[in-house]
């Protein structure tokens, strides 16, 4: 029977993931729940993350190492940041460990942009992107990362020298449920392809026009009785546009995209770059963060010949 050697954890901000991963990776089990650190600060990080580790009666001795959120100032223990430009695969040299605790966990450390012009920072996506780093060849990359908060990060080799936030996800919370384009979207029950792909080349060829565009939802559904699925499928379309339009400007010439996604948000941007004819690869979100964590945890905790017998 294969023995556990790790347990690797993605602590988001509304999320929890946890697998129980085999030496060679592989995940022996999974835990998924919506104990994010909004909730954790509250019920107990500690308390949570025993109570899944119960469930698949993970043994005692299992190291734990997690990323994302529960290294935040609001979280668990703060694991800082790790200053641009950065060897991705050295990332796992700032973990921080948890003192309180009995058994060995850790907290990944974010990174760090710190130039007055463009400051940004990154916290559980560098993960994903130590995981993605095993299909990529050498040369420059940009790598998209979509999700409430969008990261574009631009690779050289295995450096990241650079990245950008765009809040797409969040403004369309914000657009659809508290401003007058809520009325457009009331409703709704799903988007549209062609008429989100459409709205997202205006928004690419246009993006100074997007306040605008955003706004034609709305008298379109006034004027010419355009559907609240249509609505929405403008308006999403029209800010992810924006979006790609605002990454790829930063882009270096040549740079190969990588879409690190899975599920809707996949789905979505590859139907943007299809329709803007952006030449693109993807990779599963959940499986780069798993391969991440684990390729993380082997250097903090390397597997002896013991071990592996």
């Amino acid at each position: 029977m294969t023995e556990p050697a790790f347990i690797a954890v993605d602590w988001g901000t509304s999320s929890f993931r946890l697998w129980m991963l085999d030496r060679d990776g592989k995940p022996l089990a999974e835990r998924r729940s919506g104990e994010g650190m909004t909730t954790a600060a509250t019920a107990g990080f500690a308390a949570i993350l025993q109570s899944h580790l119960d469930a698949i009666s993970a043994p005692a001795n299992l190291p734990v190492l997690i990323c994302g959120m529960a290294g935040a100032r609001q979280g668990w223990v703060e694991a800082g940041y790790i200053d641009l430009p950065a060897s991705i695969s050295g990332i796992a040299a700032g973990a921080v460990r948890i003192a309180a605790e009995s058994r060995d966990i850790r907290i990944l450390p974010g990174l760090a942009q710190r130039r007055t012009a463009d400051p940004d920072v990154i916290r559980g996506e560098e993960t994903q992107l130590l995981g993605a780093l095993s299909a990529f060849s050498g040369g420059d990359h940009v790598v998209c990362m979509p999700g409430t908060h969008s990261k574009w990060v631009h690779v050289s080799g295995e450096t990241v020298d650079g990245f950008s936030t765009f809040m797409t996800g969040e403004l369309f919370d914000v657009i659809t449920r508290h401003s007058i384009l809520s009325h457009a979207v009331a409703g709704s029950e799903a988007i549209d392809d062609a008429g989100f792909a459409d709205a997202a080349a205006a928004a690419y060829a246009a993006p100074a026009m997007v306040t605008n565009l955003l706004f034609r939802a709305r008298a379109g559904q006034l004027l010419h009785g355009i559907s609240a699925d249509a609505a929405k499928s403008q308006l999403s379309g029209t800010l992810i546009g924006l979006e790609i339009a605002g990454a790829l400007s930063q882009a270096k010439s040549g740079a190969v995209v990588r879409l690190v996604a899975s599920g809707r948000l996949q789905h979505l941007y590859e139907t943007a770059f299809r329709r803007l004819s952006i030449d693109f690869t993807t990779i599963d979100a959940d499986d780069a963060v798993c391969k991440g964590l684990f390729a993380a945890a082997r250097t903090l905790w390397p597997l002896t010949q013991e071990t592996q017998a």
